[in-house]
């Protein structure tokens, strides 16, 4: 690709920079390799790339912010608002020379869609197609996810798991002319990202990343094509905040591989608030820091069991905490880690803290998937839920989530004097002073 990338950082209000969103017609066509692929090439060129997925998802922003060595964030109207996701966009086009904005399953899947989010900020769209079983369907498929909607501009298209030259040279002749080609990755096993049950393993668990990074690299200088990108005008906008609602409270954070689902913007929202901010890791038997509240994300307690039923002082402490009327908010793997027992998906089964009455299993299919809004005390937090986990809890149920899309799923909040858990992520941004008021004694 070209690297004539030239933003404007003036003083006017608006800033402009080059900007795609990258789709597909379905998960699984490898979106995440190949915005990862483009970010690592135009950084080993000296050029600044921000990196940001469009919805909920954890695990492909671990991957594609470390190919831009730059933290990748969450873009959702939904779950934040509209003027939170441009004033990250604006933010970032005033830093950098490329943004990179990875979609979420398909184009126009989920409400809101990816082509929802494109339409909204006036972004070019790029196609990620797995080429491997196809030919001149290749500009088919290119052509009807261009033209279902008139309002989405399809600026190109990329084919993956591409076989011979030849192969390449079908598709890209298949492409009808309003769609640019943009070049392809090769069907390879070295350039493919291990996944398990709640998508691709995280970027940490994967030692030689940075090495398949730059093979990504490689490969995309061989085969993308030098065009020049679309230029994007980005609106000025401010980040919603709390104000100083915590100033002086210290928060204790697990982050480790079991607790490793942390949204960027939910750590900015505790900080811009005044929080101190401590990490501890239960994996590395870490104790409670001294600490005002408490926070256990979400991540994979299941692979960790022994490691975790092991951390008894850890567990006492927590419950010592909780008593003491001190605040503690456990999602989702924070939730399993604090029942009674948790087993994985073989049955093996192990004690976990205690904190809440009740047993879980991880099943073989998803047990629960759709975004979420629970009405609290503190006021309305949005976010979003997506497990494996089967629970069942003996504590009675002390608030409801609602689903947006009226989708089956609905997660029940428990709570115990200052200690809320759920299966249920919080997006904290969605509403900076609840978030922060869970946190208040």
């Amino acid at each position: 690709m070209s690297q004539n990338l030239p933003c404007e950082r003036t003083r006017s209000a608006v800033r402009s920079c080059p900007a795609l969103l990258v789709s597909a017609p379905a998960s699984g066509h490898g979106k995440t390799s190949v915005t990862a692929a483009i970010a690592r090439a135009y950084v080993r060129r000296g050029l600044r790339v921000a990196m940001f997925k469009t919805g909920p998802d954890f695990l492909d922003p671990m991957i594609t912010g470390l190919a831009a060595d730059r933290e990748a964030c969450q873009l959702s109207v939904w779950m934040g608002s509209e003027t939170e996701v441009r004033a990250r966009l604006y933010a970032a086009a005033g830093e950098v020379d490329l943004i990179l904005i990875e979609g979420v399953m398909g184009l126009y899947d989920g409400r809101p869609s990816s082509a929802d989010l494109a339409v909204q900020l006036g972004l070019p769209v790029a196609l990620v197609i797995d080429a491997s079983a196809m030919g001149g369907t290749f500009g088919a498929v290119a052509y009807g996810l261009k033209h279902y909607r008139g309002d989405v501009n399809v600026f190109g298209a990329i084919a993956n798991r591409i076989g011979r030259e030849y192969h390449a040279k079908l598709v890209r002749e298949s492409l009808p002319d309003d769609i640019c080609w943009m070049g392809a990755l090769p069907r390879s096993p070295s350039l493919a990202l291990p996944e398990r049950h709640l998508g691709l393993v995280s970027a940490a668990e994967i030692v030689d990343l940075n090495a398949r990074l730059d093979e990504l690299a490689d490969v995309w200088e061989r085969y993308g094509e030098d065009v020049t990108l679309p230029v994007v005008a980005f609106l000025p906008a401010e980040l919603p905040t709390a104000g100083a609602m915590l100033a002086g409270v210290c928060i204790a954070i697990a982050r480790d591989d079991a607790f490793c689902f942390l949204y960027p913007a939910n750590l900015e929202v505790l900080q811009m608030a005044g929080a101190r901010i401590v990490f501890f890791s239960p994996l590395a038997g870490d104790p409670l820091p001294e600490c005002d509240a408490c926070w256990l994300p979400g991540g994979y307690p299941e692979l960790h069991l022994q490691t975790l039923s092991q951390q008894k002082s850890l567990h006492a402490t927590l419950a010592a905490h909780v008593d003491a009327g001190k605040p503690l908010l456990a999602e989702c793997g924070g939730l399993l880690f604090c029942l009674d027992t948790l087993a994985d998906h073989q049955g093996r089964c192990a004690p976990m803290a205690g904190l809440l009455r009740g047993h879980a299993r991880l099943q073989e299919r998803l047990v629960a998937l759709g975004l979420q809004a629970v009405a609290l005390p503190e006021g309305e937090l949005r976010g979003h839920t997506f497990h494996h986990a089967q629970a069942d809890v003996e504590a009675p149920c002390f608030a409801m989530a609602s689903n947006p899309n009226d989708a089956p799923t609905r997660e029940a909040i428990y709570r115990v004097k200052r200690f809320t858990a759920s299966f249920v992520h919080f997006y904290f941004p969605s509403n900076p002073q609840a978030a922060a008021r869970l946190f208040l004694a």
